[in-house]
């Protein structure tokens, strides 16, 4: 079987040569183990922060192959819970076939489209719904500033805080992408913040300040809009893309100062912080797609060759939507 390995550890920003393809044999499962075959892997900023040290999970060191997250088939099970031919959701690898302890892995409902599990009833919409309604205590009144907002999360963020009927205004780096949360997603306003006008565009969009920031860059984004946030506003802490790739990070300049002065709550978060509330997510999120009030946005690259281009791609923002590669056709 096909996988790839983390050559190298870049000191600066992930190319696709810090990556190798090899050939493997297919592994054999030990008592309580399963062996599946991954028909998609979730592309993740996160993977990035995993070469950085230990966060959530362990480190990623040169030589390891490359963790993921994977929609898969079980090919062969030597645990009673796990038959062969259901489909599961489990931590993976850059890999066609993944060997996986039967406690990491969950089955799937049957009647949703495979990519949806990773996209609005996986990662990225659960990581979006508990950042806005359990961390950010959303309101109908809201002003909601969204980063990274044609991104992953960002995209399931806005369209959530617009079903709300709150005022949402993302955050994208270029025009292309501003339009199409825009007229597609139903934003109220994106600013580029590469036009270098920030702070005018939020001033202008957000003229009664900002109540509530998703923050998924950090850096002298996350500065900006702290000028512009309303006293006691709320600010959920995401992720920190502008970060990732950087030796020396840079900003924001003006933290604690303005948490301090403004009687802000700054809070950050992981998704599965979250798990016992998935389902009631799912159901209400499931809720607003039947009634046409979110969209699905999937960025799919097909084929496992292409896991390393789908993340450099990501990390550079050239994707629209939830990152992920399909490696096999769905069964």
């Amino acid at each position: 079987m096909k996988q790839f390995i983390v050559k190298e550890i870049p000191k600066s920003n992930l190319e696709i040569s810090n990556f190798e393809m090899r050939e493997v044999e297919v592994p054999k499962p030990d008592p309580d183990e399963i062996l599946i075959k991954n028909i998609l892997l979730s592309i993740d900023a996160a993977n990035r922060t995993w070469m950085q040290g230990k966060t959530y999970r362990d480190q990623v060191f040169a030589g390891d192959v490359m963790p993921s997250y994977s929609i898969a088939e079980v090919v062969e099970s030597r645990h009673p819970d796990f038959k062969k031919g259901q489909i599961v959701t489990s931590d993976s690898y850059w890999e066609e076939f993944s060997l996986v302890k039967a406690k990491d892995v969950n089955k799937c409902p049957q009647d949703i489209p495979l990519t949806y599990l990773l996209s609005i009833f996986g990662i990225a919409g659960l990581t979006a719904y508990h950042g806005l309604f359990d961390v950010g205590k959303l309101k109908a009144n809201d002003t909601v500033v969204v980063s990274a907002a044609a991104g992953s999360v960002g995209i399931y963020a806005g369209q959530l805080a617009k079903a709300l009927g709150c005022s949402v205004i993302g955050i994208a780096g270029n025009d292309e992408k501003c339009k199409e949360v825009v007229d597609s997603l139903g934003f109220d306003g994106c600013i580029n913040y590469k036009n270098g006008n920030l702070l005018k565009d939020l001033k202008e969009m957000c003229p009664k300040g900002i109540s509530l920031y998703f923050v998924n860059v950090g850096g002298h984004i996350l500065e900006a809009v702290l000028v512009r946030m309303q006293n006691r506003g709320r600010i959920v802490c995401c992720g920190a893309i502008s970060q990732y790739e950087s030796s020396s990070p840079v900003g924001p300049r003006n933290v604690p100062g303005f948490i301090i002065t403004k009687r802000l709550k700054m809070e950050g978060f992981i998704v599965m912080d979250y798990q016992e509330k998935h389902l009631e997510a799912i159901n209400h999120m499931k809720s607003l797609l039947d009634e046409g009030k979110i969209k699905v946005v999937e960025d799919i690259a097909e084929g496992l060759e292409r896991a390393p281009e789908a993340l450099v791609n990501l990390l550079n923002g050239k994707n629209f939507g939830k990152s992920m590669v399909r490696v096999f056709p769905d069964p």
